[in-house]
């Protein structure tokens, strides 16, 4: 058995990057898409004693399967 590239990969879209130019990469790198998960992303606000916590934005990943 030879070794070779995993059958699924994760994808990050990255800062200054579109989700269609994430897409063209996983293209690119021989994988298709298949399940696509979004995480926001929070940041701490301190007022006096109290700490909040407000959306600062979202990390986008792609779930990628190996094109055979």
């Amino acid at each position: 058995m030879s070794k070779s590239a995993p059958k699924k990969c994760l994808f990050e879209v990255e800062e200054n990057e579109t989700i269609d130019q994430c897409l063209d990469r996983i293209k690119k790198a021989g994988y298709f898409p298949v399940r696509r998960t979004e995480k926001p992303i929070f940041k701490e606000v301190k007022e006096g004693s109290e700490t909040n916590y407000e959306p600062a934005g979202r990390q986008i990943v792609f779930e990628a399967k190996k094109i055979e």
